[in-house]
Formats: C-alpha cells, structure tokens, sequence
C-alpha cells in the first residue's frame, strides 16, 4: 500500500474545480439582466481575454447553471438544438425578438440584437 502525495491531492481537489476563465464568463452571464442579451464577443470584450469561441466553449460545457440563453450568436439566431427552451425563456422575460420569415428553417423567430443587445452599462455594477 501505498500513500498519495501531496501534489496528486492537490490536483485531484482541483480537478472539481472552474478554470478561473470559465469563473469569469459565468459571472458576467449571470449579470445580464432578464430580457436582455450579450454575445460570446460581447462577453471576450468584457474580460478583455479571450474571444468568442473561447466563451462559446465555456457557455458549453459550464453554462447550464446560469441563465445561458442570454449569451448568443451576433447574428440573433436561437441556439441550434436548444431553440426551443431559449424561445421559452425570451418569450418569459420579454426579449425583444423579429418574427421568423415565412421562408427561414422551421419559423423560428430571431432576438432582435439592436434592442435586445446589453452593453453593460447602468446596472453592471463594474469590470470583472
């Protein structure tokens, strides 16, 4: 039998543990207010670090905890595969959204970016 070592303990408790990054995107999706978005770039810019793929990785595999339809694509379109519930929670919030072209893929509407978009201004309570 053996004993672990102090650094395998370590890392082992750290394992459970955010990447400080991933911290930091988390909080400034937690801080957009209802009915209001921000985008992955919007996010990077924010933190001054990263980019949008780097917060788009983050909102995938920790964003379940915090409002995660409130980070979106520039472009206004709902999340692929998760269109559904993020239309549920921008219809309960009032988020401004365009309706869907008649013609675009399964009629979904998209968030209006000009009103919806947040800047992080007024209420933000400061920089991370």
């Amino acid at each position: 039998m053996s004993e672990q070592s102090p650094a395998r303990e370590a890392h082992e408790e750290d394992s459970d543990a955010l990447p400080e990054y991933a911290e930091r995107v988390l909080e400034v999706a937690e801080r957009i207010p209802p009915g209001r978005v921000m985008t992955y770039g919007d996010v990077a810019e924010w933190l001054e670090e990263g980019g949008p793929r780097q917060v788009g990785r983050v909102m995938a595999l920790y964003g379940g905890a915090v409002p995660w339809w409130r980070v979106v694509r520039a472009d206004g379109v709902l999340l692929p595969g998760h269109e559904l519930r993020a239309l549920g929670h921008y219809r309960a919030e009032g988020t401004p959204m365009k309706e869907a072209a008649r013609s675009s893929e399964g009629h979904l509407p998209r968030l209006d970016m000009r009103r919806a978009r947040w800047d992080g201004g007024a209420d933000a309570g400061g920089h991370t």
